[in-house]
């Protein structure tokens, strides 16, 4: 009686069938996704035209699809077409034959050059593949494949769709499938086999045709001529004997002579090994049929000279070192960085001499401030590692990021109208020449065409000469810091130019190019500012000479026969002393003096209309600027 009346007796496990399972939910996803795709039905299209595999747009539609805790990806792979509405339509006819059966029958794109594997076996336009998601193991499994290929033969019973859908099995490099189409009374089955070694029944046409006729099991009698499409593919590997003769340049060499522009505005082209892994030479007979042609073990009409068609086809090594583009590459990875200057060379000699004279005399000051200094500043070690720090630094400031024999050999380049002969990127600099600039004349119309389409630069600028030597010194001189370097001479470079009013060498004369890029633009505005610059100071020349040479108002002429020494001992001076009335007239000469000097005031252009100050009766004047005199002029 205890144990009936134990309520853990009566708990019993009931095992519900109705449950999907694993399987069954992956089915009813395909099914999903191929009626999210509209693939349901019969789809019926004219036969594709003679070379539209290789000249259309392929396009394919991917999805993700799980197998319990194991990843899937479904993939819709079709021939974009321009008449896809009238071609494909739904048609509730149950004799139609299926596209896919359409497209095995028909012989106009046979072997496309670029297409996926599927469509140079077996000519389709339209096919969906499911594969092993990325990270995932290959489905190498006897029984893991039958149970996708009964996933997939459920799925398209299920929904009627026409489709073929393959399985992608076996490691990825074998590119092995299986797949199947239903239609209305007929199935097609695809199946792959890979053998290491073809067997001798199978290297001529007889046999090949021998093992279609069986697999058909055609009953009719006699059966009817079967239409082949031939191939002959050749495959040469090993067809460069000695090593790839591109070497990278030998910068070294080159700058033990005389380096110049030729050298610096160049960049390296090239492969440093064999871009080119196979070459592929195919030979076709395309659209034969049984009889014509004889190909068996004794005897064979398959001349690979004779063939009608010829095709050759390369391909490329995996990531050959190229030497522009690494170049390219490595500029680009620097164009990301967002350090400054200063966090990659430091600060200057001169910054750290004016904090450490600043420390020094300060120090004074501080030792009368009645402060407490803290015992912790004080210890052996802070000190030591203050020296230490120092020690780095200074060392560091004394090692140049870019080697000197380099830096004037770029600035050269950069700057020929300039003589340079700088030992320190803190040395004073020659004046330079007068520059001798091209004008937009000279320019090619390649050139300006390239501009409108990459706003880059134009050739042979001083922006585009910077482009490849940062880039050079970026790959052979030191990266980061060196280009810092560079960059940091570059602009006491402007500065120098600046002060001392001095064009800039390489940049089109006028208004600033806005086809260009955002730093020849600016260059370009420097350059013009300075042109202002000079004719500005070159005007206070001018006028300071036209003052000299005017005579002085208040000097004091003296009769030729009379020195001035005999004349002021010789006669006597008398003073008045001025009124109240004669003080009142000076205050209102100067006032008057002052109010014409004021409406006579510098950096006046002209009137602004009629308009005036507030509360003021005086005119409102527009000022002079570099925009305002550039369009009177």
């Amino acid at each position: 009686m205890a144990a009936d009346s134990d309520p853990e007796s009566e708990v019993f496990e009931i095992t519900d069938f109705t449950t999907a399972s694993e399987w069954e939910r992956f089915i009813s996803r395909v099914e999903e996704v191929l009626n999210d795709w509209k693939l349901i039905g019969s789809r019926v299209g004219n036969p594709p035209e003679k070379g539209e595999y290789t000249s259309g747009t392929w396009e394919e539609t991917c999805q993700d699809i799980n197998f319990a805790d194991f990843k899937f990806s479904i993939t819709h792979h079709y021939l974009k077409q321009e008449s896809t509405e009238k071609d494909f339509k739904i048609e509730p006819e149950e004799d139609a034959s299926p596209l896919c059966m359409q497209d095995l029958l028909c012989m106009n794109n046979d072997f496309p050059p670029r297409a996926h594997c599927l469509v140079r076996w077996y000519g389709l336009r339209e096919f969906v593949v499911i594969s092993p998601g990325a990270n995932c193991e290959a489905i190498i499994s006897e029984s893991k494949c039958n149970l996708l290929l009964s996933s997939v033969s459920i799925a398209l019973t299920n929904t009627g769709c026409q489709v073929p859908l393959f399985v992608q099995i076996q490691q990825k490099w074998r590119r092995t499938y299986a797949g199947e189409c239903q239609g209305p009374g007929a199935r097609t089955d695809f199946e792959m086999v890979h053998l290491r070694k073809v067997p001798s029944q199978y290297n001529h046409l007889s046999g090949l045709l021998d093992v279609f006729k069986n697999k058909i099991g055609c009953a009719l009698t006699p059966m009817p001529p079967i239409s082949i499409a031939i191939r002959f593919t050749y495959v040469l590997q090993d067809w460069q004997q000695c090593s790839w003769p591109q070497q990278p340049p030998d910068f070294d060499a080159l700058l033990a002579g005389e380096v110049g522009g030729v050298e610096f505005g160049k960049l390296p082209f090239g492969a440093c090994e064999d871009p080119i892994s196979e070459l592929h030479l195919s030979t076709t007979w395309p659209n034969l049929t049984e009889g014509i042609v004889v190909d068996n073990d004794v005897y064979s009409d398959l001349d690979p000279l004779q063939a009608p068609h010829w095709s050759v086809r390369v391909r490329k090594a995996d990531n050959p070192q190229c030497l522009l583009g690494d170049f390219l590459t490595e500029f680009f990875k620097l164009c990301c960085r967002k350090e400054t200057t200063e966090e990659i060379l430091g600060r200057s000699s001169v910054e750290e001499e004016v904090k450490e004279n600043n420390d020094i005399t300060q120090a004074l000051s501080k030792l009368t401030e009645p402060t407490a200094v803290p015992i912790h500043k004080l210890s052996v070690s802070n000190m030591v590692h203050s020296a230490r720090k120092r020690i780095r630094r200074h060392r560091r400031l004394e090692e140049s990021p870019l080697n000197n024999d380099v830096l004037n050999s770029i600035l050269l380049y950069l700057f020929p109208d300039s003589a340079l002969d700088k030992t320190d990127s803190s040395d004073v600099k020659s004046t330079p020449h007068s520059p001798s600039r091209k004008t937009e004349k000279d320019k090619d119309s390649e050139d300006c065409n390239l501009c409108n389409q990459l706003k880059s630069s134009p050739s042979d600028s001083l922006t585009c000469r910077l482009a490849l030597c940062m880039c050079l010194v970026n790959v052979y001189h030191g990266g980061v810091r060196a280009v810092a370097h560079l960059w940091q001479e570059f602009v006491l470079e402007m500065r120098y130019r600046w002060e001392n009013n001095c064009l800039i060498y390489g940049l089109a004369s006028g208004a600033p190019d806005l086809r260009c890029c955002l730093l020849h633009q600016k260059l370009q505005m420097l350059n013009c500012c300075i042109e202002r610059k000079r004719a500005r100071d070159d005007g206070k020349k001018t006028e300071g000479a036209r003052e000299k040479n005017r005579p002085s108002v208040g000097s004091v002429e003296v009769s030729p026969g009379k020195s001035w020494d005999s004349w002021s001992d010789s006669e006597d001076e008398f003073f008045e002393c001025l009124s109240d009335t004669d003080e009142i007239k000076e205050a209102e000469t100067e006032r008057d003096k002052k109010a014409t000097n004021k409406s006579k005031a510098e950096g006046r252009l002209q009137p602004h209309g009629k308009l005036t100050l507030r509360n003021s009766s005086e005119l409102l004047y527009i000022p002079i600027t570099q925009v305002s005199t550039h369009h009177l002029s």
